[in-house]
């Protein structure tokens, strides 16, 4: 019986799984960098000779930057000491944000508890500040809203 070692081995070098062998070597490639990059790479694919690697946050992108020639060589070395990797070469290096959101104003979403609500909203206000006062009447309204959604 094989191993679970030479069956990936063997699946890695059919033509159908290409992509199986793709991230054997992105994964080798990400394993060579330091720690803290690892962590601010997202993901990465090799496209016309060009590396793209996907940011985990956009602050990553300047430190990273500066290091666009250790990504080369390190791909260049894991192409010439990993035979299944040797055809993974780029010129270019590119760095783009993996999340990027749209903030849509006015948009608000509502999200109901998944609790019962412990507190009835009965309690009584003892400030004498106005705007304190008026935020505890809109949490008492609340309380009273969810109490009445939970109980139902």
């Amino acid at each position: 019986m094989k191993s679970s070692k030479q069956i990936l081995s063997l699946l890695t070098h059919q033509p159908q799984f290409g992509s199986l062998a793709q991230h054997t070597c992105y994964q080798k490639f990400m394993a060579l960098l330091p720690p803290r990059f690892q962590k601010a790479i997202a993901f990465i694919y090799i496209k016309n000779d060009t590396l793209f690697i996907a940011l985990s946050h956009p602050g990553y992108k300047m430190e990273l930057n500066y290091n666009k020639e250790l990504f080369k060589e390190l791909l260049a070395t894991l192409g010439a000491h990993a035979s299944e990797c040797k055809e993974y070469t780029a010129n270019t290096v590119v760095f783009f944000n993996a999340k990027a959101h749209s903030m849509q104003e006015g948009k608000s979403t509502e999200t109901i508890p998944y609790y019962s609500e412990l507190s009835s909203g009965k309690f009584e206000i003892a400030s004498e500040d106005e705007a304190l006062r008026e935020k505890f009447l809109r949490t008492k309204a609340l309380i009273a809203k969810y109490h009445e959604h939970t109980t139902e």
